[in-house]
């Protein structure tokens, strides 16, 4: 006998009974413990919100480049860059 086996009758060698067995047919999946509940297999298909935090980021970005566009544009008019220059000439001169 195997280590495994000491302590369990002949009977259960036999049967293969005891937790270190795996199950037979009929009994779940080949390859599970007997002593493990069987999992119930997922039946409703493909989860509706996979990919969705992905598809946000996506959103997020395009928004955020787009500020960043919108920003580098107004930032290089004359206007407001003379208005910059002006408060940071100021504020040198202190």
């Amino acid at each position: 006998m195997r280590n495994e086996d000491e302590g369990r009758s002949a009977a259960e060698v036999e049967q293969g009974g005891g937790a270190s067995t795996t199950a037979t047919e009929g009994e779940g999946s080949p390859g599970v413990r007997s002593d493990e509940p069987a999992r119930a297999p997922r039946t409703q298909g493909v989860d509706p919100e996979a990919g969705l935090a992905t598809a946000e980021y996506a959103v997020a970005t395009v928004a955020a480049v787009g500020f960043a566009g919108l920003l580098i544009a107004v930032l290089k008019s004359d206007t407001v860059r003379g208005l910059l220059e002006g408060i940071i000439s100021s504020a040198l001169s202190v």
